[in-house]
């Protein structure tokens, strides 16, 4: 079975394809033809050497190495497609030029199989460029066969599980990945130009510090000590500018044990860098010469287009919080004379903010609600009020607000900055009150102060400019990536349950099994509600003319993504067969990631009037079944059959 139709095989008919190839694995073992047998593979070229310069390969001998992509016997005669990590190649298989043995041998060669040939350059009638092979050598069984051979892999979760398959079946996703390797390059290249000294630090850190994201734990048996997967590098990082290195910076892998979306991991590589006697000013110039430089060499030129957004990465606007609030809302920060006028403000604007919110809370509401989606072309905010930006310094002639910047660019943000706060006695206090305010927050959190950090501060830290920025949002913008799993070999993914057999776990069974295995039905699922307390139902009675009055639709689920700056809150775009795309926002990221609801049918109630959430208008409310289970809540998002239509009605 050469071919591989496009649809779905059945799993009896992939069955018999693991059978037929295990068969042919048995069958060369048998004739002292082991394919696993050969150590290495002397190759002369590649195949895009070939076909970029056809006049100085043409009559050569080359000798290439491959894995088999296509095969078209024609009698006595073949043209197959090799693929190397150059591109592919076709080559042309003669009986008469390699034996009648060796042909009825290549005959039987599945597509996946990777192979080595020795022959000559030429093109075809057709002019195509090909390689006539005078000898050929298994190098490798292929057991598995490849998914959709002309079409590629299209699947997203497949491909992101399965990125080995990705790469085979669609070589252009190595692209991505080659760019990434480039800009790591880049960046290390620059700042290394600069100064600057790469350095390491501990992944695996003793305590557990009091910054709002949450770390995985683990245990050191040795020690027999809990340890923790580091969530920043810049505590480190800063102890060693104590030590006198003025200049430091380290490309790490950071852990957080949080939700995921197009732009959230829970491992991810950020790059973070420090530089004695500069401030969030020097760094600010820091990030624009280098964006300007990445920009030209990964792509040829300073504007770029990301998901058809042209950037032009070599004009940066500069504006201070207030100012962009008063840009953008409307509103300014310095006509409030009071907390209260501040609040009053937010009010009218339709903003929520906590009943006891200071100037700056407000300050920052504004900008969340009114701002950060307007911040297209690449924009430095800085000068954030000390309300968020607890362990920035302040602003010497203004201490209301912190020497801090965020830069944004298409709305999203990129890098977060600081003129490093060196007061250990201040550091050590603003540490007591975040540790106590995420012990407040989590009772289980063993959160500490790092005193260790502290003890470097009061050997005297020179004024330092600090700068952090994620790696792989940097490569989705250079890329044009529009998901995070996309410049990621291998994102976190959950993991499929038994409900969802995978083919892999069907092909990875032994020949014998497959021919022993008899079907045997599995046993409905028995669910245990033993331990399941739920509310009391509803004693009160609902008039008939107000419940009618609730629309309740069958809706399809365009886009899901967590909201920025929210733990639970995810935002919805439906289908709710109106022809007009609507946004509702629930609060069940604790329950589930956003890229398992696209495509899902849910039921949600549209009529109800917007209510905003985090400065955006969520419209309806998507229905959910909540319960308790051994004093623990669990929740289940209503979801039905995908065979009902958007904008179904439920009576």
């Amino acid at each position: 079975m050469d071919e591989i139709r496009e649809a779905e095989l059945t799993q009896e008919e992939m069955r018999e394809i693991l059978k037929i190839r295990r068969d042919k694995l048995s069958a060369l073992v048998e004739a002292g033809k082991d394919p696993y047998k050969e150590t290495r593979y002397e190759r002369t070229d590649l195949s895009d050497a070939i076909v970029k310069d056809y006049d100085a390969y043409e009559g050569k001998t080359v000798r290439l190495a491959g894995r088999l992509m296509s095969k078209r016997i024609m009698g006595k005669a073949s043209f197959s497609d090799i693929q190397d990590r150059g591109g592919r190649i076709q080559i042309y298989v003669k009986r008469d030029d390699v034996g009648p043995e060796a042909f009825d041998a290549y005959k039987k060669l599945d597509i996946g199989d990777i192979i080595g040939v020795e022959g000559y350059v030429f093109k075809t009638k057709t002019g195509q460029i090909s390689v006539h092979v005078a000898s050929y050598v298994l190098l490798t069984k292929s057991l598995l066969p490849l998914p959709e051979k002309f079409h590629g892999l299209r699947d997203q979760d497949t491909r992101y599980r399965q990125r080995e398959v990705d790469l085979i079946v669609n070589p252009e996703v190595a692209d991505v990945f080659r760019k990434r390797s480039q800009i790591l390059k880049l960046i290390r290249a620059y700042l290394d130009g600069k100064g600057f000294l790469e350095v390491d630090t501990p992944i695996l850190v003793p305590l557990e510090i009091g910054a709002s994201a949450r770390p995985f734990k683990t245990h050191h048996n040795t020690l027999d000590i809990d340890m923790y997967l580091r969530i920043e590098t810049e505590l480190y990082l800063k102890r060693l500018i104590v030590g006198g290195m003025e200049k430091v910076y380290e490309v790490g892998r950071i852990f957080r044990n949080e939700g995921m979306d197009p732009r959230h991991n829970p491992e991810f590589t950020s790059v973070e860098l420090y530089q004695a006697y500069t401030d969030y000013h020097g760094m600010m110039d820091l990030v624009e010469e280098l964006y300007k430089l990445l920009a030209k060499e990964v792509t040829g030129s300073e504007k770029i287009t990301y998901q058809g957004v042209e950037i032009d990465l070599g004009h940066w606007e500069r504006l201070t919080m207030a100012e962009s609030v008063k840009k953008y809302a409307g509103v300014d920060y310095y006509a409030w004379q009071s907390d209260e006028e501040a609040r009053a403000a937010a009010k009218e604007k339709h903003v929520e903010v906590p009943a006891d919110a200071t100037r700056g809370t407000v300050l920052a509401e504004f900008f969340d609600a009114f701002v950060e989606e307007k911040l297209i072309q690449p924009t430095f905010i800085y000068e954030y009020p000390v309300e968020n930006s607890p362990l920035a310094k302040r602003k010497p002639d203004e201490p209301a607000f912190t020497e801090r910047f965020e830069y944004f660019i298409n709305a999203t943000e990129y890098g977060n900055a600081f003129t490093e706060l060196n007061d250990p006695i201040d550091q050590r206090r603003r540490f007591e009150e975040q540790v106590a305010k995420k012990r407040k927050e989590d009772p289980e959190s063993k959160a500490q102060v790092d005193q260790d950090f502290v003890a470097a501060l009061e050997y005297g830290m020179p004024p330092t400019g600090g700068l952090g920025f994620g790696v792989d949002r940097l490569i989705m913008l250079l890329t044009d990536s529009p998901s995070i799993r996309d410049v990621l070999l291998f994102p976190t993914m959950r993991p499929i349950g038994k409900d969802r057999e995978t083919l892999a776990a069907e092909f990875a069974k032994t020949t014998d099994e497959i021919n022993t295995e008899e079907k045997v039905e599995k046993p409905e699922e028995v669910i245990d509600f033993s331990n399941v307390v739920i509310e009391p139902l509803f004693q009160d009675t609902v008039d008939f003319e107000t419940f009618s009055k609730s629309d309740f639709r069958a809706v399809k689920v365009l886009e899901c993504e967590a909201v920025p700056k929210s733990k639970k809150l995810l935002k919805f775009v439906l289908d709710d067969g109106s022809g007009e795309n609507r946004v509702i926002l629930s609060g069940i990221h604790a329950y589930y990631e956003p890229e398992e609801l696209i495509g899902k049918t849910c039921i949600a109630i549209t009529n109800l009037p917007p209510r905003k959430m985090m400065g955006i208008d969520s419209c309806g409310m998507l229905l959910s079944a909540v319960h308790k289970e051994n004093d623990e809540e669990k929740l289940h998002l209503l979801m039905v059959d995908p065979h009902i239509p958007a904008g179904a009605k439920l009576y």
